[in-house]
């Protein structure tokens, strides 16, 4: 039988009484996190980005490959040229790839194909799935992957106090160009990160009960 280095696990010590107040105090952290397309342009302070990309690249990956890119754009100019090419794409879809069933799931959202947000933001996170390349290996349930990543970063970001869209124009190719990634790296999220602007409102939704999501056997 094969054997592979091993090293110790050095697991968190909750004590049992503290499990439960631990996870509500979470929930009710992240049960105020919402989707923000008004951002504010003051900017994140340092090192705030760079932590919540290195706790998204904590999650776990198929085979440990960790098929993910984060492309961290700050440029006023390249946040305009994504915005130009992200509202081609979504003037299409709105105008005519879009069903009438799935435009009428967006309505009490409210979207349409401005996206003001790609250049308000004082940041713009793409989020690139890695596929095999010359100099990257073949990825297994990659999508599942940055998914999971994907959950952590914003996660994160909420924690900081920054608010975040996850927003995915279809097709994607035009990021490979402006964000200078090789064919193998696939566009897979666009994340405006900022604090919200002053005023700023959201969509008067409901979130699930747990009786609607959870099912026990």
């Amino acid at each position: 039988m094969t054997t592979y280095p091993t090293v110790p696990l050095h697991p968190m010590h909750v004590p049992a009484h503290e499990a439960e107040a631990r996870a509500r105090d979470f929930h009710e952290l992240m049960a105020r996190r919402r989707t923000v397309r008004d951002y504010d342009r003051r900017p994140i302070p340092d090192g705030v980005l760079d932590l919540a990309i290195r706790t998204a690249a904590t999650a776990p990956s198929g085979a440990h490959v960790q098929p993910w890119r984060f492309v961290v754009i700050t440029d006023p100019e390249r946040k305009r040229r994504l915005r130009a090419a992200a509202e081609a794409e979504e003037r299409e879809f709105y105008g005519h790839r879009a069903s009438a069933e799935w435009l009428a799931a967006l309505a009490p959202i409210g979207t349409d194909w401005r996206k003001p947000f790609l250049e308000d933001a004082p940041a713009v996170i793409v989020v690139f799935e890695v596929h095999k390349g010359p100099d990257s290996p073949r990825p297994y349930y990659t999508k599942e992957s940055v998914g999971i990543a994907v959950g952590l970063l914003l996660a994160s970001l909420h924690q900081a106090g920054l608010a975040t869209l996850t927003h995915t124009p279809s097709p994607m190719k035009f990021l490979n160009e402006i964000c200078e990634r090789p064919a193998e790296e696939r566009a897979a999220y666009v994340i405006p990160v900022g604090y919200p602007a002053a005023g700023a409102a959201v969509p008067d939704l409901r979130r699930k009960e747990l009786d609607e999501v959870l099912i026990r056997l």
